[in-house]
C-alpha cells in the first residue's frame, strides 16, 4: 500500500515554533512615535494596562527565510503591560504569504492577515509601506543620515489566542489564553533615518486612529530574532469579546451591497 500523506503520523512538528526559533535575518524599517495615552487604554483588552509612556511602533520588514522567497511583514504596536511586565501588545501584523499568517495565528494567536507589504533602499533612500483590501494603510519614506552602533536586546509581547464561537456571532468558544512572546533580537546594522511616517484612513486596518503626536525615532537595521511562546494561562471571554474585530475583519463597516 503506498503512503497515504494525510494519514496519520506518529512524529509531529511545528513548522512555527521552529521557525521563530531559529535565527532569521531581515531587514526593517521602524518608526517609533508618540500618541495620545487615552487612545492606547481604548485598544487594550483587560488584563492589558498602559505602559508608562503612550508609544507605538511601527515595523516593515522584509524576511530572508532559508529555502523561502523572501517575504514581507509588519508590526503595529502599542507599549503595554500586564502587573509588572511591560511589553507591546500588536494590533495588526500583516503578512505577504499564507504560511507565516496561519502558523502565527494558530500557534501563538498573533493578529496576522494577509496584505501588501515592502521595504525598500536604493542607497540612502528609504520607501516602506503596507496595503490592504485595496486601502494603503500606512508609509515611511526617508533617507539615511547617521550609523548607529550594533545591539542586541530583549523584548516581550502579548498576544491572546481565541477561539471565535461556531454558534453565535460576536462570541468566543471559550476563554482565550493570554501568551507571552519572549524574544532577543540583535542587529548587525544600525541606522538612523530622517524621514516621516504616513497613516492612512483604512476602514478595515484604522491605525490612523491612534494619532502621531511626535516621532520619536525611525531606523533601518539588519536584524534577526529568535521568539519562544509561554502560556500565560486563561483571560475571562467577556474581556476579548469587545476586541475580536481588531483581528477578524467587520465588513460592515464597507457597506452593504445593493
Amino acid at each position: 500500500m503506498s503512503q497515504i500523506r494525510y494519514g496519520a503520523k506518529v512524529e509531529q512538528r511545528s513548522r512555527e515554533i521552529e521557525a521563530t526559533a531559529a535565527e532569521i535575518w531581515s531587514t526593517a524599517v521602524t518608526a517609533i512615535y508618540e500618541t495620545d495615552p487615552e487612545l492606547i487604554a481604548a485598544v487594550l483588552p483587560k488584563p492589558l494596562e498602559p505602559a508608562d509612556e503612550p508609544l507605538v511602533r511601527l515595523t516593515i520588514t522584509s524576511v530572508s527565510m532559508p529555502g523561502l522567497p523572501v517575504f514581507g511583514a509588519g508590526w503595529f504596536g502599542v507599549a503595554a503591560r500586564h502587573g509588572d511586565q511591560v511589553g507591546e501588545y500588536p494590533i495588526f501584523m500583516p503578512m505577504t504569504t499564507e504560511q507565516s499568517v496561519l502558523g502565527g495565528r494558530d500557534t501563538y494567536g498573533e493578529p496576522k492577515k494577509i496584505a501588501d507589504v515592502w521595504a525598500r533602499r536604493d542607497g540612502d533612500t528609504i520607501d516602506a509601506g503596507i496595503a490592504r483590501m485595496g486601502f494603503t494603510v500606512c508609509e515611511i519614506r526617508g533617507t539615511v543620515t547617521e550609523t548607529r552602533e550594533p545591539y542586541e536586546k530583549t523584548k516581550r509581547d502579548f498576544w491572546f489566542k481565541l477561539s471565535p464561537s461556531a454558534e453565535t456571532a460576536g462570541e468566543l468558544d471559550q476563554d482565550p489564553l493570554l501568551v507571552y512572546g519572549e524574544k532577543t533580537e540583535k542587529a548587525r546594522v544600525h541606522e538612523g533615518i530622517d524621514g516621516e511616517v504616513v497613516l492612512k484612513d483604512s476602514p478595515l486596518d484604522p491605525i490612523a486612529d491612534l494619532v502621531i503626536r511626535r516621532v520619536v525615532d525611525i531606523n533601518w537595521t539588519e536584524r534577526a530574532s529568535t521568539q519562544v511562546g509561554r502560556v500565560i494561562g486563561p483571560v475571562p471571554r467577556e474581556d476579548l469579546v469587545p476586541f475580536i474585530h481588531q483581528r477578524y475583519d467587520d465588513l460592515s463597516v464597507l457597506g452593504k451591497k445593493s
